[in-house]
């Protein structure tokens, strides 16, 4: 047995998981988790990452002695050093509003089309690109993503993991190497960047510092995982080998799609806000980002934090599909208000208008599973593949009611589990470097013997849904 820190960073909080992993077993243990909480400043919204690296020390000594460190967390965000390895300011937050407008500002230069052609990414406005041509870096010598960042700090080695690196919109997904020509023509320098590394790939090992203040015994090598926590959290999806399967991975965001060999690069998938990141072993992600859970919570957050299991059983008591709304919207993007804008989108829409929580967080839900469905359909006939079986990863496995809608609306069974996917696909990837667990194939049949999965089969028609989802498009 082998054992394995795996550092998971989400947007709302982070954790120390570690990961025992031997022959034919693998089992995960909490040992520290930290808030993840941004400060809004005068500028902007920020994250607070000197808290984060806290909690990332704090973690490392309640871990206690293990064999690799890997590091994984949201995508597109970074930190700015100087030429002495310094930090330039606290990291901007993606959700800031900095980006507004920049978006048509570069299609004046890149038309849309061009750019979807060249680095397969769906529209998002805080996509990194649009990111750097609305800071228009001048002081910086580096650019470190955020695991990245982290990475360094515990290291004091720089590189740039790929499955992150491909979030940015500036790289190819054909070549797996950066698409300098779309680089070129925004003036985006790509020498900010370090070289990139390859989940598997050694970034180096704890300084002596960080030795001293975790209590651990060096050396501890710290390895390139897939740092893109969705990236980690696909190849923790415990499908079995030849299943033709759909993913949900849940959480602050839900990112519903296909594991592809191949991206998928026409207009019409452009016109459909697919992206195609890149995973472990030479595969793509081709997925949609719909805007998940992040919508329970802010509404949890402004109604004083209460219980959510009495939340939900007064939701599956609310009338199923009374009113809802698109769960990719971006008028949801920002925090705040988040109850009152949900009863507007409905009451513009034309639709009842819910008013108690229940009913609310019915309406989220019912949103959530419709915008599932709408993603794994619209996925497997853009790329023309099968599917038979959805698997939900991430903190949505907790929601038995999300998971039994989200079978409902696809008519397909969900195979929901494991929750601490995107720390399970850190620890594998760890393991697999030290030669413990094979390919991604294998990894995920330790997953599927090893840990608690629950099969949600779907119930009724799937008309009602048809009938919600031709509703919305008409609003």
């Amino acid at each position: 047995m082998k054992s394995y820190a795996a550092v998971d960073l989400g947007a709302s909080s982070g954790r120390v998981m570690v990961g025992r992993v031997g022959p034919d077993s693998l089992e995960l243990a909490e040992a520290h988790r930290f808030v993840n909480r941004p400060v809004r400043v005068p500028e902007g919204l920020r994250w607070d990452v000197l808290a984060l690296y806290a909690g990332v020390l704090d973690g490392l000594r309640a871990a206690g002695q293990v064999d690799s460190v890997g590091i994984d967390s949201w995508a597109v965000d970074y930190g700015l050093l100087d030429a002495d390895g310094a930090l330039l300011g606290n990291p901007v937050h993606y959700r800031d509003s900095r980006t507004e407008g920049v978006a048509e500002k570069v299609w004046a230069t890149v038309p849309a089309a061009d750019l979807y052609a060249a680095t397969g990414l769906q529209y998002a406005p805080f996509n990194t690109l649009y990111q750097l041509v609305a800071e228009q870096v001048t002081d910086a010598e580096r650019l470190l993503l955020i695991p990245d960042l982290l990475t360094y700090w515990l290291t004091g080695e720089q590189g740039t993991e790929l499955t992150n690196a491909s979030t940015t919109q500036l790289i190819d997904p054909r070549t797996r190497d950066w698409s300098y020509d779309i680089a070129s023509r925004l003036g985006i320098d790509l020498g900010l960047f370090a070289p990139l590394r390859q989940p598997g790939d050694p970034a180096g090992v704890l300084r002596p510092e960080v030795l001293e203040e975790t209590g651990l015994r060096g050396p501890v090598p710290v390895t390139a995982v897939g740092s893109h926590d969705t990236a980690s959290a696909v190849a923790a999806v415990p499908a079995a080998g030849g299943e033709r399967f759909g993913y949900i991975c849940t959480g602050t965001w839900s990112l519903a799609g296909l594991e592809l060999d191949a991206p998928v690069l026409t207009e019409e998938s452009r016109a459909a806000n697919f992206t195609n990141e890149l995973g472990l072993d030479g595969t793509v992600r081709y997925l949609r980002n719909i805007m998940g859970l992040w919508l329970l919570q802010e509404c949890v957050r402004a109604w004083g934090e209460p219980e959510l299991g009495a939340l939900l059983l007064e939701a599956a008591k609310a009338p199923a599909l009374r009113s809802v709304v698109d769960a990719s919207d971006p008028v949801f993007l920002a925090p705040g208000r988040m109850p009152e804008r949900i009863a507007e989108a409905c009451r513009a829409s034309g639709q009842p208008v819910p008013r108690t929580p229940g009913e609310i967080t019915r309406c989220i839900l019912d949103s959530l599973a419709l915008a599932h469905r709408k993603a794994i359909e619209e996925a497997r006939r853009l790329a023309d593949r099968p599917v038979d079986v959805v698997h939900v990863v991430g903190g949505g496995t907790r929601n038995a009611l999300l998971c039994q809608l989200t079978a409902d609306a696809c008519g397909l069974p969900v195979v929901a589990g494991p929750t601490e996917a995107a720390a399970l696909g850190n620890v594998l990837v760890q393991a697999r470097t030290h030669g413990l667990v094979g390919d991604l194939a294998d990894g995920r049949a330790l997953l599927t013997r090893t840990q608690p999965l629950t099969r949600y089969e779907p119930q009724g028609d799937t008309a009602p849904w048809r009938a919600a989802q031709a509703r919305l498009a008409t609003r």
